[in-house]
């Protein structure tokens, strides 16, 4: 199950480890995140800074790998974390850090980026960036959205450009194919009579009532309102509510610089990169690891699809005021976890304070 930095440490990942095998096992994790290469005892009682001999730290590593937090690839090979030794790492980063601010400039580039999918495809990147993984946001459920405004705009034959914004900026668009044309003048004066109408209406509940006027007035004698209606109705049947989600660097998975006996299998990739081209079993996924206010990290085998268990996710949700989101990175269990937290933790604030500004 994913561990929360809302809710409180149950030191369940590291019962039995007193304060040297966890600051041990902490620099291995770090030097084995670096390098990507098992670590020896030799580097880590050179390096760790922990003032133990290498014998010490060879019977440390040993009941360390007894109690499953790393093992040994080869016999003549340094120790990795496994991914108990991710979780037990992961979960004193969490019980420890402070949260620490964005630069003004990344929270001042969300406030410049204008509506909300812009802001949350400028969030999508911004993660990718920090954490050389994949970066992702989910919009808030739109359930709730109401109609600001709707547009008709002419395009090639009798083909017509439906464009919604719905409250927080939310922007949709389709196009639809008109029985017969209709000018530009008369589409202006159709968005015109559904604007003045139906602004302010939850977007679901404006089809349904076009629907509904259709049906009432099957013998409509104004042969453009009855264009208008049924170009309404088309144009909004699949703009129904939905969680936009905005997915940047998933290149990144194929490029992961890993030692050849960590590489993730093609296979798996393959699942994983169909899941963000479907986008909803993906949305389903990340939103179902959300428990609480706070990051939640879920790593390699904690994952109920096997299909994952290669992969670590660190996710968080954010508030527009209304609804709630969901955004964060996915990578592979060697991640930089200290980094990736921060961010996804400092990038949910910086959302939260930005599309709250006009709550």
């Amino acid at each position: 199950m994913p561990r929360s930095s809302g809710s409180p440490r149950d030191g369940g990942s590291s019962a039995g480890l007193d304060v040297r095998l966890r600051g041990l096992l902490a620099a291995l994790v770090r030097q084995f995140v670096d390098c990507g290469e098992p670590v020896s005892s030799l580097w880590l009682s050179t390096h760790a800074g922990l003032s133990l001999s290498s014998a010490t730290i060879r019977n440390m590593l040993v009941r360390l790998e007894e109690l499953g937090y790393v093992h040994q690839p080869h016999t003549s090979a340094g120790r990795v974390p496994t991914d108990l030794g991710y979780r037990c790492y992961v979960d004193m980063l969490l019980g420890s850090r402070r949260r620490v601010r964005l630069p003004a400039d990344v929270e001042e580039r969300l406030r410049d980026a204008g509506t909300v999918d812009e802001i949350l495809a400028s969030v999508s990147h911004e993660l990718s960036r920090v954490s050389n993984h994949v970066g992702f946001a989910v919009a808030p459920a739109n359930e709730a959205s109401t109609l600001e405004h709707i547009e008709f705009v002419v395009l090639e034959g009798q083909r017509v450009l439906v464009v919604v914004i719905s409250t927080g900026g939310q922007i949709a668009h389709k196009v639809v194919e008109l029985d017969e044309p209709m000018s530009a003048t008369e589409l202006a004066e159709a968005a015109n009579a559904l604007n003045v109408e139906y602004r302010g209406w939850p977007i679901a509940g404006i089809r349904a009532a076009v629907l509904e006027r259709l049906v009432e007035e099957r013998t409509l004698y104004d042969a453009v309102l009855a264009r208008t209606l049924r170009l309404a109705s088309s144009g909004l049947a699949e703009l129904a509510p939905h969680n936009p989600i905005f997915v940047h660097g998933a290149s990144s998975l194929l490029t992961e610089e890993t030692a050849p006996d960590y590489q993730i299998p093609l296979e798996t990739l393959g699942t994983l990169l169909a899941m963000i081209e479907e986008k909803d079993r993906l949305i389903r996924l990340l939103t179902g690891y959300i428990e609480g206010p706070g990051v939640a990290v879920v790593i390699g085998h904690e994952h109920v699809n096997p299909h994952l268990q290669h992969f670590s996710v660190v996710v968080s949700s954010f508030s527009d005021g209304a609804s709630h989101g969901t955004i964060g990175v996915i990578g592979p269990t060697r991640m930089r976890y200290s980094r990736t937290i921060a961010a996804v933790d400092g990038v949910s604030q910086a959302i939260s304070r930005v599309l709250g500004r006009d709550a």
